[in-house]
C-alpha cells in the first residue's frame, strides 16, 4: 500500500464527465448516441451542464460535509483530434482540482470512465494494436498537469462490466442492437470498425479486455513515472453473487472466474482496487435467480444493503489489496428507498472494516441524477435532482441521510 494514501477515511461521491458535463461532441460515446440505429435510448445532450457548473457541484459536495470527490478527466476534451492538445481542456481540470482543495475536498481522478475520443473509436478503440500506448500518453499528460495535487487515480472504470452484463443475461435483442449500433457507427465514420468500451459484443469481449488490461498496466506505469507517490488502481463492477445450492455454487464460481478473478493478475502491484457494487444476484441449479424481494431497483434486481459489505470482503480476499468503494448506490425514483438504503449498507461496510478488511474510502454514486448510458435519463441514482431545462440542482432527503451517516462515523472516529 502506498504511504501517500490519505490517512483519513475518504467519504465522497462519484461522477463521470460524459454523464454530467453536457455538450460532449467529440467522444466515441456521443458519436454512438447519434447514429441510427443506436442502442442508446437518447443522446446525452446538455446532461447536467457540469462543464460550466462544476463549482456548483463542488459546493454540493462540501455542503454534505464530504472530504472527497471522484470525477473523470474526459480524454476527448483534451485531445479531440489525435495529436492536437487543447490547453483549455487541461486548464479546466486544473481549476477543478484547485476548487476541490479550496473546499477541503480530496480530488480522486478517473482517467478513463468508458469514454474516449471519437478518433480513438474510429481506430478500433481498444482493439487497435497501439490503444494502450495512446491511453498511457493521455495518462502522462493529465498527471503532468494535476498529479502534484491529486489524491488518487483510477485508470479505468469497470473494464469488466461487459462481461458481467453478458453473464447477467443481457437480452439477445440488446446484444443485436449493440451490433447494429457498431455497424452504423463504422459506416458513419467511414472506417472498418468503430468500437467503444461501453458497447461490447460477446464475440469481441476477450480481445477488448486484453486491450484494457494492457491499457491499465501502461497507464499505471505512466502515472508513477510522472507523479510518483500518487496511489493508482482500477475499479471493477462487482455483483454480490450468492450460491443458493451446490449446483449454484459451481455456476457462481464460473462467473466469478470470468468476471473478477481474471483481473487479479492485472491489479497486482496496484495501490488499491475500486469496488463498484449495486446489487446481489443468486445462483442455483436452474441458473441466475434475481431474488424474491418485493423491493427492487429500476434495473429489476433486489434492493439488498448487505451486498456492499460482502462484495468488499470477496474482492479483498481475491486480490489482497486495500479497497476503495469507488461506486455504490441504488437506481430508484423513490428517494425514500435510497434514504433507507444508505445506513444499513454502510453498517455492513463498518463490519467488514472491523473484521480487518482495509477499506480506505467510500464514494456514493452519484452526486445528482444524470445520463445513465444506454438507458438515457430513465434511471435516477442521484442524491440531488436536476432540472433538465435549467440545470438547477435540488438536494433530495437522501443527501441529508448520507451526510448524517458520514457525520456520525466521523464523530465516532474522533472519540475512539
Amino acid at each position: 500500500m502506498s504511504l501517500s494514501l490519505p490517512a483519513s477515511f475518504l467519504w465522497g461521491v462519484s461522477t463521470a464527465g460524459h454523464q454530467i458535463d453536457g455538450g460532449d461532441t467529440t467522444s466515441d460515446t456521443s458519436f454512438l448516441e447519434n447514429v441510427s440505429p443506436t442502442v442508446f435510448a437518447e443522446p446525452s445532450g446538455a446532461a447536467c451542464r457540469s462543464w460550466e457548473r462544476w463549482a456548483d457541484d463542488l459546493d454540493l459536495v462540501a455542503a454534505m460535509g464530504l472530504n472527497a470527490y471522484r470525477f473523470s478527466v474526459e480524454w476527448s476534451r483534451i485531445e479531440p483530434v489525435q495529436g492536437e492538445i487543447l490547453t483549455e481542456g487541461l486548464d479546466h481540470y486544473d481549476s477543478m482540482v484547485d476548487g476541490c482543495l479550496e473546499r477541503g475536498i480530496a480530488p480522486a481522478v478517473t482517467l478513463g470512465h468508458f469514454t474516449a475520443p471519437q478518433w480513438f473509436g474510429a481506430r478500433g478503440g481498444w482493439l487497435a494494436p497501439d490503444a494502450a500506448e495512446r491511453f498511457a500518453e493521455h495518462a502522462a499528460r493529465v498527471m503532468a498537469r494535476i498529479g502534484d495535487r491529486t489524491s488518487l487515480v483510477v485508470t479505468l472504470n469497470e473494464p469488466n462490466l461487459p462481461a458481467t452484463l453478458i453473464w447477467g443475461g443481457l437480452p439477445e435483442p440488446v446484444i443485436e442492437m449493440q451490433r447494429q449500433t457498431l455497424v452504423a457507427a463504422s459506416q458513419a465514420a467511414g472506417v472498418e470498425r468503430f468500437r467503444a468500451a461501453n458497447v461490447v459484443v460477446p464475440e469481441e469481449l476477450e480481445a477488448i479486455e486484453a486491450g484494457l488490461d494492457r491499457g491499465h498496466r501502461l497507464a499505471r506505469e505512466a502515472v508513477r513515472a510522472v507523479a510518483p507517490g500518487v496511489p493508482v488502481g482500477l475499479s471493477l463492477a462487482v455483483i454480490d453473487d450468492v450460491a443458493l445450492d451446490a449446483e449454484g455454487a459451481v455456476l457462481r464460481d464460473r462467473k466469478r472466474e470470468a468476471c473478477y478473478a481474471k483481473w487479479t493478475d492485472t491489479v497486482q502491484g496496484d495501490d488499491f482496487i475500486g469496488v463498484q457494487n449495486y446489487e446481489r444476484l443468486g445462483h442455483d441449479a436452474q441458473g441466475l435467480v434475481h431474488g424474491e424481494s418485493e423491493i427492487t431497483n429500476q434495473m429489476g434486481t433486489a434492493v439488498e444493503p448487505a451486498s456492499l459489505g460482502e462484495s468488499v470482503r470477496y474482492v479483498h480476499a481475491l486480490t489482497d489489496l486495500p479497497i476503495i468503494v469507488s461506486e455504490h448506490g441504488i437506481a430508484t425514483e423513490d428517494d425514500t428507498l435510497r434514504e433507507a438504503f444508505i445506513e444499513p449498507s454502510l453498517a455492513g461496510l463498518d463490519e467488514a472494516r472491523a473484521d480487518g478488511v482495509p477499506v480506505l474510502g467510500y464514494f456514493h454514486w452519484t452526486l445528482m441524477d444524470n445520463f445513465e448510458w444506454i438507458f438515457g435519463y430513465r434511471f435516477q441514482l442521484g442524491l440531488h435532482s436536476v432540472d433538465r431545462e435549467t440545470g438547477e440542482r435540488t438536494a433530495k432527503p437522501s443527501a441529508a441521510a448520507y451526510a448524517a451517516a458520514v457525520r456520525a462515523r466521523r464523530e465516532v472516529a474522533v472519540t475512539v
